[in-house]
């Protein structure tokens, strides 16, 4: 078994894969390097890959995707029923950075820090009443989590932390089930049902058919005018032209938007200069710890995949995720 690495572990992290894999483990951080060890390659760990991996990597059995939305991967193959190609995920370790990241955003929003920080900059002092500044509260307040997997599950039970009532939709729910986390779950049917409800919306569902464009017009005018939404799953769930005039005409308060439906971002965007957005580079996943805890699922696979045992996070093409 030949293991490839694109995944930019340190010397640590593969000391521990090549102890799990006993086999022979290469590390290939450019394309020329992929395509040069490829060919009789069993195993790869890593983010994108070429669109003809598969011609160049024939002999592949089992990709661990290196991060938790495989979207990105429709275009190789590898995600086709009839592939013969295990793809795992590491849905799971971002859990705890994209659940700081969202109430990161949710109290720069409730606080105007953003606008402070611009004060700042021009060496102006804010509190006075040229300047109307937010003084929300996370507490007491109604949380909808659409989504509720490692990451929602996370977010849900940092809001329980700040007080929130905790509301969740959720692929398998039928309507109206609870449990430690979440006080209710609807099912996707159910949505524009509980988006009014809600002062805060965390978007962490995966991007399939089934929830591209899930947040329309229909979706945001559903809203309250003060709710504020965050999306840290993939561009594509909401549809941003109408995002948008939601945003100038005041449909909701305010995004906080980690994902966009075209990355980079082109320059001329309106999302850039709009008061009531937070907007970051696709960055609330990304952690020190990353290449840690990826190595550490990575090597409870490897030893797996050589018991011959299930492997976690596995893709199902039924779901799509």
């Amino acid at each position: 078994m030949k293991v490839l690495c694109t995944f930019p572990f340190d010397d640590e992290a593969l000391e521990k894969i090549r102890e799990a894999a006993q086999s022979e483990v290469v590390v290939a951080t450019r394309d020329e390097e992929l395509a040069a060890h490829a060919e009789d390659v069993e195993v790869i760990c890593g983010f994108w890959l070429p669109k003809n991996i598969r011609q160049l990597a024939p002999r592949l059995r089992w990709l661990q995707f290196a991060g938790a939305g495989v979207d990105g991967l429709r275009d190789t193959g590898l995600l086709d029923p009839a592939s013969g190609v295990i793809v795992t995920t590491a849905s799971g370790i971002h859990a705890s950075t994209i659940g700081e990241y969202v109430f990161g955003s949710m109290i720069m929003f409730n606080r105007s820090w953003p606008e402070l920080v611009r004060l700042q900059d021009r060496h102006v002092w804010g509190n006075t009443a040229w300047y109307h500044l937010r003084t929300l509260e996370l507490y007491g307040q109604t949380l909808g989590i659409i989504g509720v997997g490692h990451i929602g599950r996370y977010v849900a039970r940092l809001g329980r932390a700040f007080g929130m009532r905790v509301l969740g939709v959720r692929r398998s729910a039928r309507g109206g089930e609870q449990d430690q986390d979440v006080e209710r779950y609807y099912a996707f049917s159910q949505l524009r049902e509980m988006l009014p409800l809600c002062d805060y919306i965390v978007i962490a569902t995966p991007l399939t058919p089934e929830t591209e464009r899930l947040i329309g017009e229909p979706e945001l005018r559903a809203m309250r005018r003060t709710a504020y939404l965050v999306n840290v799953a993939r561009g594509r769930i909401i549809d941003e032209q109408a995002l948008i005039r939601a945003l100038r005409e005041g449909w909701i308060a305010g995004a906080g938007l980690d994902v966009t439906e075209v990355e980079p971002l082109p320059p001329d965007s309106p999302l850039y200069s709009l008061p009531n957005v937070i907007l970051t580079p696709h960055i609330s996943g990304e952690s020190v710890h990353y290449g840690a805890r990826l190595a550490s699922l990575f090597v409870d696979n490897l030893q797996r995949y050589r018991r011959g045992e299930p492997l976690r996070n596995r893709y199902d093409p039924q779901r799509g995720y």
